[in-house]
């Protein structure tokens, strides 16, 4: 018996050892999966205007609307990590372009911790919100996470401090 009970063992070892492999296999490819998704920053950006119920206000060149995060005082990101990914920057791997609305003298790039390139205006880092799913959605306007507040940007390069809103509990967003 204490033969066959070796072997048993030793083929559990083995189907174990199997299954260990093809996990590490799936994780690894998932993992590469993710980062390749990813994928490198667009070569340029453009920010353009869109006009909403407090006045028009910054968005990229989709439509999605642009924030900038109160907690930064000057043109460098303090949004990383769990931040960044509730809040994307825009970033780019060359120029931010003026579309319409936009005054070009006030758009320029700041280095993130990454080494991306974010856009800023007017000093500001520029973010999209993870909540904000179509062009031309405001949910980010007047959160206040990760320390400060979130506010859409007018093409004067100002906070616009009006028509705040929060989103819904429960609406998958964590802060």
């Amino acid at each position: 018996m204490a033969g066959r009970s070796r072997g048993f063992w030793a083929k559990i070892g083995v189907g174990v050892a199997g299954a260990a492999l093809v996990v590490a296999g799936a994780t690894a490819a998932t993992t590469a999966g993710a980062t390749e998704a990813k994928g490198a920053p667009p070569a340029s950006v453009t920010v353009q205007t869109r006009n909403g119920p407090n006045g028009p206000y910054l968005t990229d060149g989709q439509g999605n609307s642009l924030y900038l995060f109160v907690a930064d005082k000057s043109n460098t990101s303090t949004c990383n990590g769990a931040c960044a990914a509730q809040w994307p920057p825009l970033v780019t791997q060359g120029a931010v372009q003026a579309g319409n609305g936009v005054d070009a003298s006030k758009l320029a790039t700041s280095n993130r911790q990454d080494n991306t390139k974010q856009a800023t205006y007017n000093n500001h880092p520029l973010y999209k919100f993870i909540a904000d799913t179509a062009p031309g959605q405001t949910n980010g306007q007047g959160v206040n996470a990760f320390g400060a507040l979130w506010w859409l940007v007018n093409p004067n390069g100002d906070a616009i401090t009006s028509g705040g809103q929060q989103p819904t509990p429960g609406g998958g967003v964590t802060y």
